[in-house]
């Protein structure tokens, strides 16, 4: 019995010291690592990384770039069910314990006593956290021994809530997914807190181990995982018998699902990622910036759906290739189709298919992510054999004399059940779509498909515009005075110009010549030797001037006569930015396409301050006392107000007129009253009177001239003109109304010839009106306000004097009011008439 106490005695002896050896040794390690750890209130501040996101203006993604997926989320945010299924898989006394779970220690501790290795760390949620924000990976005492101080330090600073929401948006959960919602969106397409509770319990199963329970690689182990995670909740009271026995017996209906883009524009995301990165390099693709861009995703979807279909349209006109490739497969089984197909990407709505069989006029083929389809006569008739730009084969009289068993092809949806013979464009395009009252960028398409060929033609693409270039030589010789009505002779002219390799022999696309024409009407039906005349008579100098007010290059504009036909090099958004001072009635306004930044908060890290149209803001001189943000008022405004202190030295009589140096106005301060806006204000650059006039003649374009084709669209505000350029290498349409200024080119990126039938209202003008038919659904048909000193009047078309009284042929046309004609037209019943044609208006 005494040899019984003493050792027991003894042991407890022993174990007093043991654990005071113990505690020393604790403690020890403790003062040795506690002041090496890293500061854990940085988890407040944590930056996670998350992708670069990029929407339009009304919050459609238009594209993500980074490596890691992921969307952080709240705690408020979290489903229960969520919550519930975390806690029974990993932590059942999570917002019980203080961090660290005691049974599991011990048990990581035997298995290191009795293996050399820890098997399973017993880790809590708490102790993941401090994981996977400071330490490694690795397994051993010392990295366990800071995880567990860590995460006593983390319990003391931060909440429950904080913890579990740090946990669910770090963790990485499979198919590049990080964070519970990034996975909800990759394998069910769903946000976290729409998935049911047979889904939530399968997300909640990834953290242990992401690829071997994974729904869509394993299945199988992954519905082991989720059922035992769905009993763990029944035995814990979190669910139900009947919850616990409908989400056990629902199957796996998880599929990958990419990023869910819900507006196509990877030009413009190509455009946002190339501006941003200058500044933020790398770091751009991991500090979650979102950018909202001024495009408008229904505008943008249009812009698409024109492009496509305008090729492709000028496709078919001019024949068919031949199948993609012939024989591409030998053998036609279904693996030996599948396989094949699966290695052809898809073009936008161009779908890959194989030819199965051709039976007289129809061909059964099989549509890549569709299956068996039938091809009538209807969706191929059209494919005679392409033999050139201007010449088509023999029209097909079966299926088998344009296809064969075995050859690859595209096709296309033709409604709702129909199919349609297709080939991927040679042809290319490109359409921008601005604002002209900001120059925000509503849409823009930079070729037939980005993934087929990643060239933005919309900025890179350096062409003639052609005839699409003379409204701004017909607007610079109405700001020198000429008029609507002033006569110019077309005829045959022959130039010797030093600038030019040899004499220079201009003709009008009809090889006709017309006689003295009415500038207007030589606008709207693009005579090319009065623009030529035109030209020469107010300069070369002038009319280049007065196109840089435009945003043209200057050092890309020639400097001779050829410049009146449009021979300038500019990309589809240098004009269309032209374009737009033409339609806000002569203002100059500068193309954005980046509205805001905001960070994962939604802080808004940068706001565009785009140059403005104000029509009814009055302007002052510049000054150094002016501060730099300028701000716009009402004439009314000026008129009923003083001028403030910091600004009394600019009196009355400094106050500028539209007539001044245009160029040299800036706008004034606030002032008390009615302020219109504060944003920058947009400098005038053209007369309103002559902005009014070439609206008006531009909408001739339209009612009658080259581009009656948009009468289609039934409104009176459209205006525009088409271009085309020598030997049709280039088609152009460009046009407006106040809302919307777009502009369309279609081309060869080799420049070569699109076909003698091929000009800007068969080949670009189509794509306009497709555009301009769904974005102004929801805009009002409304005329621009005609600005003082213009008057209308009535005129003889031949003379361009006033008509006689009575004349039934007379025509109203709008003059400067100092510009109106004191002549009247002979009248021919009456000899003794005295008025005769101006010959000085006739150059």
């Amino acid at each position: 019995m005494k040899l019984l106490t003493s050792i027991l005695k003894l042991g407890l002896k022993l174990f007093l010291l043991g654990a005071f050896i113990g505690c020393l040794a604790l403690a020890a390690a403790y003062y040795y690592y506690a002041p090496k750890l890293p500061d854990v209130e940085t988890l407040r501040d944590v930056q996670l990384q998350t992708p670069l996101r990029i929407y339009s203006e009304d919050n459609k993604l238009i594209s993500e770039f980074g490596e890691k997926r992921r969307s952080p989320i709240s705690f408020d945010q979290i489903p229960q069910n969520y919550v519930n299924a975390l806690l029974a898989a990993e932590d059942r006394n999570f917002f019980n314990h203080i961090g660290i779970d005691i049974k599991g220690l011990f048990r990581a501790v035997f298995q290191l006593a009795s293996t050399g290795r820890i098997q399973s760390g017993g880790s809590t949620i708490t102790m993941q956290v401090a994981k996977n924000y400071f330490l490694t990976r690795e397994r051993s005492f010392v990295r366990k021994f800071n995880e567990i101080l860590l995460s006593l330090q983390i319990e003391q600073e931060l909440s429950k809530e904080e913890i579990f929401e740090l946990y669910i948006n770090k963790i990485y959960l499979g198919h590049r997914s990080y964070g519970i919602q990034a996975a909800a969106n990759i394998y069910y397409g769903k946000n976290i807190d729409e998935l049911s509770l047979a889904q939530v319990a399968m997300i909640a199963g990834l953290p242990k181990a992401p690829s071997a329970y994974n729904p869509i690689t394993n299945p199988s182990r992954a519905t082991e995982r989720r059922n035992w995670i769905l009993k763990r909740m029944h035995s814990l009271s979190f669910i139900n018998d009947e919850e616990y026995n409908t989400a056990k017996n629902e199957p796996v209906t998880a599929e990958y699902h990419g990023t869910q883009i819900e507006l196509y524009a990877p030009f413009v995301a190509e455009m946002v990622r190339n501006e941003l990165y200058q500044y933020f390099d790398e770091s751009l693709y991991t500090n979650g910036f979102r950018v909202y861009t001024t495009l408008n995703s229904k505008m943008q979807a249009a812009a698409n759906l024109a492009v496509e279909n305008g090729l492709l349209a000028y496709t078919e006109r001019h024949g068919y290739f031949g199948a993609e490739k012939a024989a591409a497969v030998k053998q036609l089984t279904e693996a030996n189709i599948i396989a094949t197909l699966n290695k052809q990407r898809t073009f936008g709505s161009l779908q890959p298919a194989i030819v199965i069989s051709t039976d007289e006029q129809q061909a059964e083929v099989f549509v890549k992510d569709h299956g068996p389809a039938t091809l009538t006569w209807d969706g191929m008739q059209w494919a005679r054999e392409y033999k050139g730009p201007n010449r088509l084969g023999r029209k097909p009289k079966l299926a088998s004399d344009i296809l064969a068993p075995g050859d690859l092809i595209r096709v296309r949806a033709d409604g709702e059940s129909d199919w349609r013979l297709t080939q991927v464009p040679r042809v290319e395009g490109a359409f921008t779509a601005l604002s002209p009252k900001d120059g925000a960028l509503r849409a823009l398409v930079g070729g037939f498909n980005f993934n087929h060929n990643k060239f933005n033609r919309a900025i890179q693409a350096k062409r003639q515009p052609g005839s699409n270039l003379k409204p701004f030589i017909y607007a610079s010789a109405l700001e020198q005075g000429y008029t609507p009505a002033t006569l110019i002779n077309d005829a045959p002219v022959v130039f010797h110009d030093s600038n030019l390799e040899s004499n220079w022999r201009p003709q009008n696309y009809s090889k006709k010549f017309y006689g003295p024409t009415r500038l207007r009407e030589a606008l709207y039906k693009s005579r090319n030797l009065v623009s030529i005349r035109i030209l020469r008579s107010i300069g070369i100098d002038t009319a280049t001037e007065f196109l840089t007010r435009f945003g043209f290059d200057k050092d890309r504009l020639p400097n001779n006569l050829s410049l009146s036909l449009g021979s300038a090099d500019v990309t589809p958004l240098e004009l269309v930015t032209g374009y737009a001072g033409l339609a806000n009635q002569g203002f100059k306004i500068t193309p954005y396409f980046i509205d805001r930044i905001e960070d994962t908060e939604g802080n808004v890290l940068y706001q565009a301050q785009p140059t403005t149209v104000c029509v009814d803001c009055t302007y002052v001189a510049n000054d150094s006392s002016i501060p730099s943000d300028f701000r716009m008022i009402s004439k009314q405004t000026l008129t009923n107000s003083t001028l403030p202190s910091t600004q009394e030295e600019i009196s009355a009589k400094e106050t500028y007129t539209e007539e001044q140096n245009l160029t040299e106005l800036a706008p004034v301060t606030p002032l008390t009253g009615q302020q219109i806006t504060n944003l920058p204000v947009a400098n005038r650059i053209m007369k309103p009177q002559t902005a009014y006039m070439i609206y008006n003649i531009m909408q001739d374009v339209i009612t009658r001239g080259t581009g009656r084709r948009a009468r289609v669209l039934e409104r009176s505000d459209l205006a525009g003109k088409t271009g085309t350029t020598n030997d049709q290498k280039d088609a152009w349409f460009s046009g407006f109304n106040k809302e919307v200024v777009a502009s369309a080119w279609v081309g060869f990126d080799q420049p070569t010839t699109l076909g003698r039938s091929e000009f800007g209202g068969t080949a670009a003008l189509p794509i306009w009106i497709d555009f301009m038919e769904t974005a102004l659904e929801d805009i009002p048909d409304l005329p621009i306000p005609q600005p003082d000193g213009l008057v209308s009047i009535r005129i003889d078309p031949k003379t361009s004097l006033l008509a006689y009284p009575g004349q039934e042929n007379a025509i109203f046309e709008i003059f400067p009011a100092a510009s109106v004609p004191t002549e009247t037209a002979r009248n021919p019943l009456m000899p003794n008439t005295s008025g005769t044609t101006r010959t000085e208006d006739i150059f």
